[in-house]
């Protein structure tokens, strides 16, 4: 006789098999290509697996755009420590922010799904600016806005907010570069955490020019 337990395991273990086995044909072949058959084969799970756990084809995919990067995959949520030294809220937001990097193999199959996804657009990744990536760009404007004492948003915020975060984006999209020039940034835990650190750091003197910049009086262009 089968427990609970262990019924609700193998639950989980066929469903990520699925969103992983997935995750790998989308990433290689894109949507069209992949068939939910194959699927389920590299899976070993039955084809109305995927109608019972995701609904469709769609939902699988879904699932395996973003899934595997876990709960937050664009970054913490800035908003719910925004109190807190800036010092701080960059230092967690980096940190949470590269926390993927420590998934090894899953990364780079998400990372070629994103950038297939751009190619060939299922409105996944439309989704996910709506959802994800707006969001947390705006409050992080919203917290430079109030660091740096300023009665408005403006366009010379949003530069500082996508240039402090396009640092940690280009590890990303840079990975392959990364790990031919300078393998040992992204190897271990400990040198992710290090990286998060710097990056913290590197932000701040960022925040800390715009804020000279701002008392100097230079026009915004």
């Amino acid at each position: 006789m089968v427990t609970t337990e262990n019924s609700a395991t193998d639950v989980h273990d066929a469903r990520s098999r699925l969103v992983m086995s997935a995750l790998r044909l989308f990433a290689e072949k894109g949507y069209k290509a992949a068939s939910t058959r194959e699927i389920c084969d590299a899976a070993g799970a039955n084809i109305s697996a995927i109608r019972y756990y995701f609904g469709d084809k769609a939902g699988l995919y879904r699932a395996a755009f973003t899934e595997p990067m876990g709960d937050l995959p664009c970054g913490s949520n800035v908003a719910e420590y925004a109190d807190l030294p800036l010092r701080d809220v960059l230092g967690r937001f980096f940190s949470e922010f590269l926390e993927p990097f420590k998934r090894g193999e899953e990364l780079g199959l998400v990372m070629k799904l994103h950038f297939r996804e751009m190619i060939e657009p299922t409105g996944a990744w439309q989704q996910e600016i709506d959802t994800e990536i707006k969001p947390q760009h705006e409050a992080l404007v919203s917290l430079l806005k109030t660091h740096l004492r300023l009665p408005d948003i403006d366009a010379d915020l949003h530069r500082l907010a996508f240039a402090m975060i396009g640092m940690a984006v280009y590890f990303y999209v840079g990975q392959e570069v990364v790990s031919v020039i300078s393998p040992q940034i992204l190897t271990a835990p400990k040198a992710i955490d290090v990286l998060a650190e710097r990056l913290a750091g590197y932000a701040l003197v960022m925040v800390e020019g715009e804020a000279a910049r701002r008392v100097g009086g230079t026009d915004e262009k």
